[in-house]
Parts: C-alpha cells; sequence; structure tokens
C-alpha cells in the first residue's frame, strides 16, 4: 500500500460502510508494527468489530495485540465514554447541590448528544494531544462509515464556534464548563487533521458505482475542512481466472466499469488496488498476507464434497413481501451493518409493495444515503422517494423553535434562544424527529426506510426517551408522532424490520448482536436477508468456488440460530439500479439451495 512507503504519524480510514475500512486499518497497523515501529490503533466506529478481526478482545483503553509485538489497539466505545463524561461533569455536584438538581443533571447528559460528544472527547484526545499518545510513532485511526465519520470531523469546529458564542453557560449537554477546557484540544484536533506532515486520509472503496462515488463525495468535504494529504484503496478487485465462467466475466466486467467511470476528483490521487480475498480477513495472519496473494492461493484443497453436504431451507424474498403486504400499511425497515445492500432491499421491497397497488414512500435516515442512485421516483406510479436531509431538517426545527417558543420572547431571549439552537446537537433533535414523522406516515400506506449502519440506528432508535426530554428545553410542544414512536416500533402488526446481512462473519454477527438489542428494545425482527450470496450461483472461477463454500457455516448459523424467516439473494450480474434489475433480485432468489450448488 502506496501510504506505508512514507507513512506519516496519523493515518486516518474511511469510506462508506462494508467497504473494508477495518481490515484495512489492521493490516497496516501489522505492517507497521512488523517493521518495529510502536502503533496504536483505534476504531471510532460505534459499530466496531475490532475485536473480532485482531480476535483480541479490546476496551476503551489500549490492549496490547499479543500476536503483535509493538500493537496496542482500542475501541472508543460510545455508552463507556458517555457514562464516564457525564461522572466527570456530574461528579463535582454530588453532596453540593439537592439531589434532585443532581438527578436532573443526569437526566440532561443521558441522550444521544451527550454519547456523541464524549466519544469525540476521546478522539480529540488521541488525535490533538499530543502527550496522550507520544509513546507511539503511529496512531492509526478505523473510523465509522462516512455519514457518522464526516459528524465526528465537522464536530472540532463546530463545537469550538459553539463554544466561543455561548453567553448562557449551558447547552443541550448542560454546564458549558467542561466544553471549554477541552477547547484548545478541539483546535488542535483541527489542525492535526489538516497538517499533511501529520496525518494521511485513506479513502476506502470498492470497485462499485456507489462506493467510488461516496469516496469522491467524502474527499471534497474532506477538503473543505483543510484534510489535503488524501489517498485512495480500491479494496476487493476481482481478476477472473476462468473465460468460460460467465459470472466471473460479469463481476469482473462490472468492477472493470466502475473504475472506468471513477469520478475525477479521486481518480488523480495516489491508488492501491488490493485483489479480492478467497478467505475472511480474520485474524493476524491473515491480515499480514493482505494483497500478497497469488494464484496457487485459491486451490480447492479441503472443499466438502457433495455427499457431505445438508440442505438450508431459505425463502424468496417475495415469499417475505407478500406476508409483508397483507396488513396494506405500515412502516418496513431493513437494517444491517453499513455496505450489506440495504438500500437496494429497501427499493425491491418498494417497488414490489408499489406494483402490488399500494401507495409506498421510500426514504432512508442514513446520512451517506444512495436512494437517488438505485430507483427514480419517475419509475413507478404510487412510489414517491425521499431523504431525510439533516441539514434542511435542522433549518425547518429551527425555524419552527424560533416562531412557536420565539414568538412570546423579547430580544435578548430571543437571541439566546437562537444561541442555543446553533448547538450542534439540534441537528440530531432535527433528524430524530423528521425519523418519526416518516414512521407516522405507515398509518395511511405503506413507509419503507433504509437505515442508517447499526451503531447510529441503535442510537436513533435508543434516544426516543432522551428526545422527549430534550425537546422540552426548547418547546413544551412534543408532536404527537414522537410520542407514539416506541409504540409503532414495537407493534409488530405496523413496524416489520428486516435484517440485512452478507453471508461473512462481520456482518452476521454484527447483525446478530444489532437483533440482540432490538429484542431488548422490545422489538422483534420480522425476517432476515441473506443479499449478494454465491451459493445459487453456477460457478468455476477458483476464486469465486472458495468464497462460495466459505458462505455456507455464516448462512446455516442464520438459518438455524438467528431467523425466524430467511430469505437468500444471489449476487446478481447486473447491478441492481433501476424498476427492471430490483424485479430481477426479487425474482431470483430460490426456495431452497443445496449446499453443494
Amino acid at each position: 500500500m502506496k501510504f506505508l512507503d512514507t507513512p506519516t504519524r496519523n493515518l486516518f480510514f474511511t469510506g462508506k460502510g462494508g467497504v473494508g475500512k477495518t481490515s484495512m486499518a489492521c493490516a497496516s497497523a501489522i505492517q507497521l508494527a512488523d517493521r518495529g515501529r510502536s502503533v496504536l490503533l483505534v476504531s471510532t466506529d460505534p459499530a466496531s468489530n475490532l475485536d473480532e478481526v485482531l480476535g483480541t478482545e479490546l476496551s476503551n483503553r489500549p490492549t496490547a495485540v499479543e500476536s503483535v509485538p509493538g500493537l496496542m489497539a482500542m475501541n472508543i466505545d460510545p455508552g463507556a465514554a458517555a457514562a464516564e463524561y457525564r461522572e466527570r461533569m456530574v461528579g463535582p455536584y454530588r453532596g453540593v447541590l439537592p439531589d434532585a438538581a443532581v438527578a436532573s443533571m443526569e437526566e440532561q447528559f443521558s441522550g444521544s448528544c451527550t454519547m456523541e460528544i464524549a466519544a469525540f472527547d476521546e478522539f480529540a484526545k488521541l488525535l490533538g494531544d499530543p502527550e496522550t499518545t507520544r509513546e507511539f510513532d503511529h496512531v492509526v485511526f478505523d473510523t465509522a462509515p462516512t455519514g457518522h465519520t464526516l459528524r465526528l470531523l465537522t464536530l472540532p469546529s463546530a463545537w469550538s464556534q459553539f463554544v466561543d458564542m455561548n453567553s448562557t453557560g449551558t447547552s443541550c449537554l448542560g454546564p458549558l464548563a467542561g466544553l471549554k477546557d477541552q477547547q484548545l484540544i478541539y483546535k488542535q484536533t483541527v489542525q492535526a487533521l489538516a497538517d499533511s506532515e501529520s496525518t494521511t486520509l485513506i479513502l476506502v472503496t470498492r470497485p462499485e458505482p456507489s462506493t467510488l462515488n461516496e469516496a469522491a463525495r467524502t474527499s471534497g468535504e474532506l477538503l473543505a475542512l483543510g484534510v489535503n494529504n488524501q489517498q485512495l484503496i480500491v479494496n476487493a478487485v476481482f481478476q477472473n481466472q476462468t473465460p468460460d465462467d460467465l459470472i466471473a466475466a460479469a463481476m469482473q466486467q462490472r468492477g472493470s466499469d466502475a473504475l472506468d467511470g471513477m469520478p475525477a476528483t479521486i481518480a488523480q490521487l495516489p491508488r492501491s488496488i488490493i485483489p479480492l480475498a478467497t478467505e475472511g480477513l480474520m485474524g493476524v495472519d491473515s491480515l499480514r498476507g493482505l494483497g500478497r496473494q497469488s494464484s496457487e492461493d485459491t486451490v480447492l484443497s479441503g472443499l466438502d464434497s457433495p455427499s457431505t453436504l445438508l440442505e438450508i431451507e431459505t425463502e424468496n424474498l417475495s415469499d417475505l413481501i407478500d406476508d409483508l403486504a397483507k396488513t396494506g400499511h405500515g412502516v418496513i425497515l431493513t437494517m444491517g451493518k453499513g455496505g450489506v445492500g440495504k438500500t437496494t432491499i429497501a427499493a425491491a421491497v418498494a417497488v414490489a409493495l408499489a406494483q402490488r397497488g399500494f401507495p409506498v414512500h421510500l426514504s432512508t435516515t442514513d446520512p451517506a444515503a444512495h436512494l437517488a442512485g438505485t430507483l427514480t421516483r419517475a419509475e413507478l406510479p404510487g412510489l414517491s422517494i425521499g431523504r431525510i436531509d439533516p441539514a434542511e431538517e435542522a433549518e425547518n426545527y429551527k425555524a419552527e423553535v424560533l416562531q412557536s417558543a420565539g414568538s412570546e420572547l423579547d430580544a435578548q431571549g430571543k437571541a439566546l434562544l437562537e444561541e442555543d439552537l446553533r448547538s450542534p446537537c439540534t441537528e440530531e433533535i432535527a433528524v430524530f424527529r423528521a425519523f418519526a414523522k416518516a414512521v407516522d406516515q405507515g398509518k395511511d400506506g405503506f413507509v419503507v426506510l433504509d437505515t442508517a449502519p447499526t451503531g447510529h440506528t441503535i442510537l436513533l432508535l435508543d434516544s426516543a426517551l432522551a428526545y422527549h426530554r430534550e425537546v422540552t428545553r426548547q418547546t413544551s410542544e412534543i408532536p404527537a408522532s414522537v410520542v407514539n414512536l416506541l409504540p409503532r416500533l414495537r407493534d409488530p402488526d405496523f413496524t416489520r424490520i428486516l435484517v440485512v446481512t452478507l453471508p461473512e462473519a462481520t456482518p452476521v454477527h454484527e447483525a446478530a448482536t444489532l437483533q440482540a438489542d432490538l429484542r431488548r428494545a422490545e422489538i422483534e425482527p420480522f425476517g432476515w436477508v441473506i443479499n449478494q450470496s454465491l451459493l445459487p450461483l453456477e460457478i468455476s472461477d477458483p476464486v469465486l468456488q472458495r468464497r462460495r463454500q466459505r458462505e455456507l457455516p455464516f448462512i446455516e448459523e442464520v438459518a438455524s440460530e438467528l431467523a425466524s424467516r430467511l430469505a437468500l439473494v444471489s449476487w446478481q450480474s447486473d447491478p441492481p439500479t433501476g424498476q427492471q434489475a430490483l424485479q430481477q433480485l426479487i425474482s431470483t432468489a430460490p426456495s431452497s439451495v443445496p449446499q453443494d450448488a
């Protein structure tokens, strides 16, 4: 990888969910440590799987990776960071203020805004305070999926500006004293990000139009933040070894077409190409060999013979949709790890319901939404397409609060309210309110929501009660859609959740964690969809055969242990965009597949 030829102190990996940021970050950190460097590897992803990839149990403190001398790793856990931040803010007042006042402060610090700023607080220490990481030669950041990462990167400027301008001494996070103490570190964080001598930003993508376009958008927004030292990794590039394998030929052609059409803004960046791996990138040994595979590694030794394989029962995606349609209305959520195809599955479900004559609204809560590239609003009568845009929702929310709560205030009071609304937390509240409003539309037809990657989605769902408390800071009016949100999400006749995953270890295990979190919130998934499976396809290419073989245990795990209902969707030779391609995607899933297919 080119950036490792002359590595800067800070390496920052970002990109669309599911492109392989964690694998690339881990492989880079291991290679640096193998050269005798002292390295700290940090995940800022709320849905981090760093532990699983490295085979080491991690915490929010640096932990040695025993198999790699010189390498330490840690997860910035949002929940743990929020608890520490809350106690740091509230602890000094215990025994000083009345218990009721302390309880009120604790309640004020219980929202998702506190969780985000607390996680950022930890991130800022590592990047903005040289003393915190002075024992390390390099700090490698494995960041969250793009939308969350961009918000993380813009927080230094936003919070510094908010602290500078706020004169009330309070914010949606309570007393501002804690933020002011961190203001210098926030400014140093911005400087470190923009310092090309100390920081390299590595955009990780795959040879797919959506991920390349996302990388280009991210690159532009980071350039606007002053982050100029950027490089590109194109991960999982497939090279066909079997000319008569039609699926292999189609896969190579799709990748080549995507790279040929790469946006000019990233085409000029220094580029590293990583071949499609035959095995899962789990464990230090596989990460050490990243990008070094030869054709000799793809022999099919050790494959099970057909006689030893059992049959896995699955459903068609169309079978699930038939049952989803029976209620005639409601909300359908596609949820899962970033990059598993939630947008595609959501669009396919929406098309199928609209074709059955139902009014359908397809939307997304994902900050890195790509619905427009999957389906256009003019393709099907009865289908409308939208997006919950964070900036737009924040402006609408500010205007509404100023009109309601600010209508009877004097000039000074209105100025203070406007100042309070400049807090970055306002956007979180506005997006949550828009989510609740979208769910409310399920009373009159179908609403299909392509939701954000797992960690962000759970924060969104968990924030329902916190939102009730937070919104009353600025207005006493709580929309009925918010009041009814949790009961509707828990009503299986109103809300149906499709857990979308890939037949791979990390997506399946993260989806299992998601399902457990939903069940703790008294929300039961309707079914699972395993997307982009090679199992139903006729293939002879050795790399694809090996990858197909590797799918079996994960499909069987979902079918036997996790899902009450399971649909299997095969990899598509043509990109699943547009009404016709989405119809094909629905119709090609088999009702059952032999494991020796």
